[in-house]
């Protein structure tokens, strides 16, 4: 089979295709034929070796979100799962044919799904819940998605939709995403390369500040967050895909007004909470199932171009998943 690795951080062409044996499950596991991997910002950031969380031990192969049909189970497993059409989230070497994984971190892919939606429905769709989770987001109040074109950003979008919030506010780098993000439910949607950007959801706010923040972008956004939250407002922070090696600080200052500022983290929330990781999955899978929230796949790239996926990515010209077809 075929498998996509790189060698050493740099840029999109050290990304090689190589031949490798089809891996074999081992106990409860699986093994997936693929038909789409989703290409995610991570995933760039660690092929440039800029992650500020973790880097791989090269030569590397990212994990990510993998749709296909079970070919194989391991000891352990019924026969009858083979057939069965599932997400895989975040299988390791993923950038491949085939991958193996354990049962448990597959999810059968809702009807009426492309391959490359279903993969949205990996970890990409759960973290877009899990951070409208953690904004504790009641329906009536505003919220603000930053990135909101982006493979997190237009999932949670929706969501946040779906609960009821109002108005919802998204921000993009242009007017094509802008436009994306109001044909997703977007009541607002602002440029945050603008420099008065803050001012102008203000303005739309009657001059008030915006109740929820999901921030995945980080940098400088999040000085401007913070003084755009309204008293008992809530900033979550989840990623930092536009500065990955900036480390931006705040002061205790900065949230005298009531202001709530947390993190989150889905590797946290499966060690210490896996029964929300859980009972989130399902509402997730509830929610595309009903058609209140939708995937959308920006390009289907071959698995053998991974390189122009990752430009693709890079580019920020795309609006929802870059996605990997063999």
């Amino acid at each position: 089979m075929r498998i996509v690795r790189y060698h050493a951080f740099g840029p999109a062409e050290v990304l090689r295709v190589e031949k490798a044996e089809v891996p074999r499950p081992g106990p409860g596991d699986v093994l997936v034929r693929v038909e789409a991997v989703g290409v995610d910002q991570a995933d760039v950031q660690r092929r440039r070796g800029e992650h500020p969380v973790s880097l791989p031990v090269l030569p590397a192969c990212p994990s990510a979100d993998v749709v296909g049909y079970v070919e194989e189970v391991g000891p352990g497993l019924p026969a009858a799962r083979v057939g069965e059409r599932v997400v895989v989230w975040k299988a390791r070497n993923a950038y491949a044919d085939y991958v193996t994984a354990p049962l448990h971190r597959t999810v059968p892919v809702p009807a009426g799904l492309s391959a490359g939606q279903g993969t949205v429905v990996g970890s990409t769709g759960r973290v877009a819940l899990q951070v409208v989770d953690t904004g504790r987001l009641r329906a009536g109040e505003s919220v603000l998605v930053h990135g909101a074109a982006g493979a997190v950003g237009h999932m949670a979008l929706q969501i946040a939709k779906a609960r009821g919030a109002h108005p919802v506010i998204a921000t993009a780098g242009s007017p094509q995403k802008r436009d994306f993000a109001r044909s997703l439910g977007a009541d607002i949607a602002v440029d945050y390369g603008e420099t008065d950007w803050t001012g102008q959801i203000r303005e739309a706010l009657g001059g008030r500040g915006v109740d929820v923040i999901l921030d995945g972008v980080g940098g400088d956004l999040l000085h401007s967050d913070v003084r755009l939250l309204e008293p008992y407002g809530r900033l979550v922070f989840y990623g930092a895909s536009g500065s990955p090696t900036a480390r931006p600080t705040l002061s205790f200052l900065d949230v005298l007004g009531m202001k709530y500022v947390t993190g989150f983290s889905m590797a946290t929330l499966l060690e210490h909470r896996p029964d929300l990781a859980e009972s989130g999955t399902r509402r997730l899978l509830e929610a595309v199932g009903s058609g209140s929230v939708r995937p959308v796949v920006a390009a289907e790239v071959p698995l053998a171009d991974a390189a122009h996926a990752h430009d693709l990515v890079e580019a920020r010209t795309s609006c929802g998943r870059v996605v990997l077809v063999p």
